[in-house]
């Protein structure tokens, strides 16, 4: 992800290297946040916070953990505490559809409808099940990089994991009954 010769220039104190570090994982700081809150405001704010804390406890960071889950910690508990702070709510600008191919209409709002449903049933998670799957899935991380993150044993994060795609798997067999299947 970051070179360490980057990080450990950030943390002797040059500035240009800490402006660099911060940019080149601003993206990624972003994604984590929109991921857990699900709303383009509450990810922006969050991803600031975020990165003003990198900024500011880059010399805290030692070695023996990864920068990648050192900075999945930081936004994760940003989210954690701005979740539990605030309820999520729903652009509807987040919803609109653009269409491609005109040929392939129906096949893209299917597809739309269900990437919608996925995210709803990842919504209504309990928060520490929510986490697990947006860094497992989403953000692609180890079992182990998810531990280190969220400090919580492995076993706890396989359970977790485990429960979690079952209760998705509960809620989308449920909404696609009660619902239009395709």
């Amino acid at each position: 992800m970051v070179e360490q010769g980057l990080i450990r220039a950030a943390q002797s104190g040059d500035r240009d290297a800490l402006i660099t570090l911060l940019r080149e994982i601003e993206q990624h700081v972003y994604r984590t946040a929109f991921y857990i809150l699900n709303n383009e405001q509450d990810a922006l704010d969050a991803s600031q916070e975020a990165l003003i804390r990198i900024y500011t406890k880059i010399d805290s960071y030692e070695e023996k953990a990864q920068f990648k889950t050192w900075i999945q910690r930081i936004v994760t508990n940003i989210c954690i505490d701005k979740f539990r702070r605030t309820k999520p709510t729903v652009s509807i600008d987040e919803h609109e559809l653009v269409f491609q191919d005109k040929q392939n209409v129906e096949k893209e709002v299917l597809s739309s409808y269900l990437a919608q449903d996925i995210q709803e049933a990842i919504d209504q998670l309990p928060e520490h099940h929510r986490t697990v799957i947006v860094l497992r899935y989403l953000q692609d991380f180890s079992y182990n990089e998810i531990a280190d993150c969220l400090n919580l044993p492995l076993n706890t994060v396989k359970s977790y994991l485990f429960r979690a795609r079952q209760q998705l798997q509960n809620m989308l067999q449920e909404h696609q009954k009660g619902g239009v299947s395709g």
